[in-house]
């Protein structure tokens, strides 16, 4: 008989000798790789050339059915007495039985006749306790989730009024979310200093277009040349530009608008054009 090596497929010759100690159980001379030989065991090599031998496919276990050989246990006469014709005499009885094996115990015995073991199962653990955490999980679970979509969900002013009533009671304060794609530039304009030689005045008139109130944003103002070429650029913030410290906390209120102004050093003649940016 034939078996070969998976991992670096050397075929070997090998007996029942070699098979019965370990089931199957062989290791490779050539790598040390421990193999169960009985997944490719043929009787004959296939024709040349030879580069790897059919595995055998899980199938039912095939019947044997005709034995070699029966063991048998010696005979012995046995001595039965009975009563004939109201008399008593005894007579030999030749028996013959089969010998079976005795097995103490079922270890070695195939997997499909292993009685199966119990598996031992960990204690229900039950309660108000288990409850009440996996509530307080799904509770943070979906706190983290609002917060992640909390500008989405501030959007609709239904949530919002839920949300300023809850605080309301409970002593927060409604979350500010930024949209500065929301925040509309209505007017603009820039004029010399009417104190400051050397300074100008930038006014602008901004507008909230989202159904929410959001932060006053950070404002980037470019000055470039005729050509387009920036000459100066300078980034304020919510805090430079609005004084009241109450209104920069309210934020701006949906669709309302806002007038603020800058006073900027006056980088020249070349300075024609302006443009401004929220971030």
């Amino acid at each position: 008989m034939y078996t070969q090596c998976p991992e670096c497929l050397a075929i070997y010759r090998i007996g029942a000798q070699m098979l019965a100690p370990a089931r199957g159980r062989v290791r490779c001379s050539g790598c040390a790789a421990e193999f169960d030989a009985l997944h490719t065991l043929t009787d004959e090599l296939p024709p040349e050339p030879v580069r790897q031998l059919a595995p055998h496919a899980a199938e039912a276990p095939p019947l044997l059915a005709v034995p070699a050989l029966r063991p048998r246990v010696q005979q012995r006469e046995l001595f039965v007495s009975f009563d004939s014709a109201g008399g008593a005499r005894t007579a030999p009885v030749r028996s013959d039985t089969t010998l079976r094996a005795e097995r103490s115990d079922r270890a070695n015995a195939p997997s499909f006749v292993r009685a199966p073991r119990a598996r031992s199962r960990a204690p229900q653990r039950t309660g108000i306790g288990w409850h009440l955490g996996g509530l307080l999980l799904l509770l943070a679970l979906g706190a983290q989730w609002a917060w992640l979509e909390r500008a989405r969900l501030l959007s609709d002013p239904r949530v919002v009024r839920f949300v300023e009533t809850a605080c309301a009671r409970l002593g927060c304060k409604v979350p500010i979310v930024r949209a500065e794609q929301r925040i509309a530039l209505l007017a603009r304009d820039v004029r010399p200093h009417p104190s400051v030689a050397g300074a100008l005045v930038i006014s602008a008139t901004l507008a909230n277009q989202a159904p929410f109130a959001q932060p006053y944003p950070l404002v980037e103002i470019t000055l470039a040349d005729p050509n387009e070429l920036r000459i100066a650029m300078r980034r304020f913030r919510a805090d430079e530009y609005i004084v009241d410290g109450q209104t920069l906390a309210r934020g701006l209120a949906p669709g309302a608008t806002a007038a603020i102004s800058f006073e900027v050093e006056d980088p020249g003649k070349n300075a024609v054009a302006f443009e401004f940016k929220f971030l």
